[in-house]
Formats: structure tokens, C-alpha cells, sequence
């Protein structure tokens, strides 16, 4: 009783395969599947406007690829170079141009791959290897600081060879790569047409990792003006978040580690007329010994100094210092005496010369000195808003983080 069903089951496997294999016969009667043939050789159908016998391509111009209308039309093209960037390019509704959108880069080698279509519809190809000339002129790129391990402030700086026009910026800001981890927001800021400053919307973080590279190489930045060799990335880490706020009106000094209080010094600052710029500084290097002459920053007559000063801390490059000041020591928690450094005792200032390194940082609040300068005379990119920070940006200067226009110039940082 159980064989019948099995062998009806098996005898209707044994008829839908032969009408499976009746079917798969038709089928091929209508010939090999169009996908499946092999492309004709289209070298005498698609054009390439590259100079012949070897010539290099100049990079300066634009790459066309070409058929004749009546001889088909193409139907894809791919240009690679030997780093495996892609060429942009457009191809015209009927098929008979492709032109490149996107630059050629200089000293480079390229292949291209055209697809194409006979007016019977069979698929074509060609490809075709070939080179660009030398840049005439090169763009290279200073990266700053050094390799290593900066406090939580530290700006990157890039420095460039030659002066890039507001039109060309993009290109030079898409190539400098700033990889950050943990990733935080940031952005360049050209300070003129060879100096940008790189630095994230809040602080650096804790213990995180910053490295930048240069990916310029070959890219057209203007018009014989490409990217130069990238030189060795920069590599940077940084350490505890060191914040010290002096406030000129208390004569007290606050340090905070990575936002909790952790020392309380009485500190005198700026006299009138000497007043301590008020505003966020980075510490830019420590000397243990530095003999300061008033003569050297234009200070003469009655106020005329001539001291040897030891555990010297600067955050300008005008000569403001967290330095001991054993002199003035009676002043200290009570007066402002100096002619703009912070002075405090010699233990003090040694704890302090110790425990803050470059990048960390120093905030000067209610001083009645004038601002501290954003760029030139140290690094004071921290008082300048993240708004008005990422309009100077040629990538970010039309919109703000939420895609929105910017439009409202945005203030310094607001004094405390």
C-alpha cells in the first residue's frame, strides 16, 4: 500500500523534469544570452583626445572619450589611477561623449575602460593606459607641532608653500585628513592663504589620538598648481585635561584636572597699564631659566626691569608667563604688581612648571587688559566662537553643523 504513493510521487518528478528539460530546449533555440558573449574590440570605434606616441596627458584639461553617431554609442566609462581613485565625468544623453568632471591629478597613471554599443546592439569595450605630465609648480605642506603628547588645547597648524586663492581652499582642506579618536567634530580655519589652524568644537579629548596626513599628492589645487610629496603624517596624543583660570580681580589662581579642582594659589598679574589680556591661552613651552629685560618688549624708564626668573611658563609669543616671582611675593593674593606675567611663589610656580606641559591650558578672567589676541601672538583659537570658527572654513563657511546658513557673525568667548 505504501509503494503506490511513492512511485506516483517519483513517476510526477520524472514528467516535470522532462517538461523542465522540453522547456530549457526551447528556450535555447533562440540563441547564447546577449550577456554572455564577448565584447568586439572597439579601438576603431571610441576616440581618446590624448596626444599620441607616449606624449603625456596634460592635467590642466579635460578627458573626452568620443564615438561617431552612426557607428553606436557608449554605455559606461571608468577611469582609475594608480592609487585607485575614481575620475568623475558625464556621459551626454545619446551616448556619443564622456567628459571628465573631476581633475586629472599631475604625475599620475591612469586606466581607462569604455564600454560600448554597435547599432545592432552588441556590447564593445577598449581600454587604454596612459600618463599625465609632471606638476609644474607643487604645493607641499608644514605640519605643526612635532610628533607627541600635548595638553587638551593644542591647535594643529598646517603651513603651506605657496599661497592658495579663496576659490582653490576646498581642494586643499578635502586632502589634509585629521583622524581622531575617539572621533570628535572639527575643522580647519584659514588664518591667510597659507596658514590654517585645525582644532575640534570642544577640547581635545582625554587620552584620545589625533593623526594627520596629507593627501594632496597630484591633486590640482589651481590652475599649474598641484598637491607635492605628503611627507610623514603627524601623530599626536593628549594627555589630562590641565586648565588653569586666573582671575586678576581675586589674585587667585585655580587648576582644574580634567574638571575637578585640584590647587588653589594666590597669584598677582598685570599692574594698570600692564593689564594681563584676558582670554583662554595655550601653553606654548616652559623654560626653567629665562632672564627678562623690560627693554626687550618696550618698556623703559621707572619701569625698567632686568630679572633672572626661573620655573618660566609661556603662553605668548610676546613674553606672558606663569613664572615665580619671589620678588613680589607680599602682593600675592592681594594686588596686581606685575607688568602682565602671573607670578606666585617659587614652590608654586615649580608645582605648576611640573605638572603643565604644551598645549594645556591657561584662562585669564576679569583683568582689565583688552582680549587676547585669536591668532598671532600665541594661540588663542579657543576665544573665538565654533560658528565663527567653522566660517572660516572653505568646506563649512555657508553652513552651520545643523545644515543651516550661517549667517550671524558669531562673538568672542564672553568674559567670566
Amino acid at each position: 500500500m505504501n509503494q503506490t504513493p511513492r512511485f506516483r510521487t517519483v513517476l510526477r518528478c520524472s514528467l516535470l523534469l522532462v517538461s523542465l528539460g522540453a522547456v530549457a530546449i526551447a528556450c535555447g533555440e533562440a540563441g547564447p544570452d546577449p550577456l554572455t558573449v564577448k565584447p568586439y574590440d572597439a579601438a576603431k570605434q571610441v576616440t581618446f583626445n590624448t596626444p599620441q606616441g607616449g606624449t603625456k596627458v596634460n592635467p590642466d584639461k579635460p578627458l573626452e572619450v568620443t564615438v561617431k553617431r552612426e557607428e553606436g554609442r557608449i554605455t559606461d566609462v571608468s577611469v582609475v589611477d594608480d592609487t585607485g581613485h575614481h575620475l568623475a565625468g558625464e556621459l551626454s544623453a545619446d551616448g556619443v561623449r564622456w567628459r571628465s568632471t573631476g581633475a586629472l591629478s599631475a604625475g599620475a597613471k591612469y586606466t581607462a575602460r569604455v564600454a560600448t554599443e554597435n547599432p545592432e546592439g552588441s556590447p564593445g569595450s577598449r581600454s587604454l593606459t596612459f600618463a599625465t605630465a609632471p606638476a609644474k609648480e607643487q604645493l607641499t605642506v608644514e605640519f605643526a607641532p612635532e610628533n607627541g603628547e600635548y595638553g587638551v588645547g593644542q591647535p594643529i597648524i598646517a603651513e603651506l608653500s605657496a599661497p592658495v586663492d579663496k576659490a582653490s581652499r576646498k581642494a586643499v582642506e578635502r586632502g589634509l585628513k585629521v583622524d581622531v579618536k575617539p572621533g570628535v567634530e572639527g575643522a580647519w580655519h584659514w588664518l591667510n592663504d597659507d596658514v590654517l589652524h585645525y582644532r575640534p568644537k570642544e577640547y581635545w579629548p582625554e587620552g584620545g589620538k589625533a593623526t594627520v596626513t596629507n593627501n594632496l599628492q597630484g591633486v590640482k589645487i589651481a590652475k599649474g598648481l598641484y598637491g607635492g610629496p605628503p611627507g610623514e603624517p603627524l601623530k599626536m596624543t593628549f594627555d589630562d585635561r590641565m586648565e588653569a583660570i586666573v582671575d586678576a580681580s581675586s589674585h587667585w589662581m585655580t587648576v582644574l584636572q580634567n574638571g575637578e579642582v585640584i590647587r588653589s594659589v594666590p597669584i598677582t598679574t598685570g599692574k594698570p597699564g600692564f593689564a594681563t589680556r584676558n582670554g583662554v591661552k595655550v601653553v606654548l613651552g616652559k623654560e626653567y631659566f629665562v632672564r627678562m629685560r623690560g627693554s626687550s618688549v618696550g618698556i623703559g624708564g621707572s619701569e625698567a626691569y632686568n630679572l633672572p626668573v626661573y620655573y618660566a611658563t609661556r603662553v605668548t609669543w610676546s613674553g606672558e608667563y606663569v613664572h615665580a616671582a619671589p620678588w613680589s611675593l607680599g602682593s600675592h593674593g592681594y594686588a596686581n604688581v606685575s607688568h602682565g606675567c602671573t607670578g606666585m611663589s617659587t614652590r608654586n610656580a615649580a608645582w605648576f612648571y611640573e605638572n603643565f606641559q604644551e598645549g594645556d591650558l591657561v584662562e585669564v578672567i576679569n583683568s582689565i587688559g583688552e582680549d587676547m589676541d585669536v591668532f598671532g601672538n600665541g594661540y588663542g583659537d579657543w576665544n573665538m566662537e565654533w560658528p565663527e570658527w567653522r566660517e572660516g572654513s572653505a568646506l563649512n563657511a555657508d553652513t552651520k553643523p545643523d545644515g543651516s546658513s550661517a549667517t550671524d557673525a558669531a562673538r568672542l568667548r564672553p568674559r567670566i
